[in-house]
């Protein structure tokens, strides 16, 4: 990581700022006056977009660190442009990714829990990433005093909340097909309006399978079967189109879905019988 703000992350955050204030949660208060001194009210886009006390911008290279799995949790990041993701590994040294980051969320989030906390995750850069560091007391101090980002932090955690349900719903009753299906579209972030089509960040397959809880193989051989069906463009890097909204939002798979491959007839299954004779074979009807 390397803090600091140049001239080139000059546009993250004129582009950071401009996408806080079309937000209601970002809209402020208006000034007031105190012993004849006039008091600017708290401004959430700038104080996420800027550093000051308390807050430093980094700069992340992909497959570069912002914090490792068992380390000090002494600080918040919030994502200001890129890709991120959280991973975990099993006391086995089995890896699985947990989530997906995009520009607007926060992570790290662990930190505000006490002194002595230990990260649960390694957050990693996807693409390159500029994110600002928050330490953990400055964060409190901003919850405490400041209601209009308490009001935006609490909206955040609370669609993060939903979030994680609807994953986990979808784990226990969509098939991998759907799963993947699904989260190529919230990648593409299809939820914003006007959106016709959108170019997803460079992502492996294995992290994709990591992601829907199934092998790298099914999504090899997914991924195929949603280009031939022209949901998907990939041409090294993938390109999610609108009708493959349809797939999970209106349940319009084709009939014979992939995920459920269909098996000839097979002949009835046979046991063996010790007669005096000998051995016999009885069918087993099924």
């Amino acid at each position: 990581m390397r803090p600091g703000c140049g001239e080139g992350d000059l546009s993250h955050l004129c582009s950071a700022i401009m996408r806080l204030s079309r937000h209601p949660e970002g809209i402020q208060e208006e000034a007031i006056q105190v012993d004849g001194v006039i008091v600017e009210p708290f401004n959430t886009a700038i104080f996420l977009a800027t550093d000051g006390v308390g807050r430093s911008i980094n700069r992340v290279k992909p497959r570069l660190a912002f914090f490792y799995q068992g380390s000090a949790a002494d600080a918040v990041f919030y994502l200001q442009s890129g890709r991120a993701k959280l991973t975990i590994v099993s006391k086995r040294g089995k890896e699985a990714t947990v989530t997906l980051l995009a520009a607007g969320d926060f992570f790290g989030e662990e930190s505000m829990v006490g002194a002595g906390t230990l990260r649960t995750t390694t957050a990693a850069a996807v693409t390159v990433c500029v994110a600002l560091r928050i330490t953990a007391e400055q964060m409190k101090r901003v919850l405490h005093e400041e209601h209009a980002f308490s009001d935006f932090f609490l909206r955040f955690v609370l669609r993060r909340g939903i979030r994680t349900q609807e994953d986990l719903i979808d784990q226990l009753f969509n098939s991998s097909e759907r799963r993947l299906a699904r989260t190529l579209l919230l990648m593409a972030e299809f939820e914003k309006p006007g959106e016709q089509e959108t170019l997803l960040p460079k992502i492996t397959h294995k992290t994709l399978a990591e992601l829907i809880g199934t092998t790298t193989q099914r999504v090899n051989f997914f991924m195929n079967r949603f280009r031939r069906l022209g949901f998907i463009d990939y041409n090294g890097r993938i390109r999610v189109n609108k009708e493959l909204l349809n797939v999970v939002l209106r349940d319009q798979l084709p009939e014979q879905n992939a995920s459920r491959p269909i098996l000839v007839d097979v002949p009835p299954r046979t046991a063996k019988r010790t007669t005096r004779t000998g051995v016999a074979r009885t069918p087993i009807i099924p």
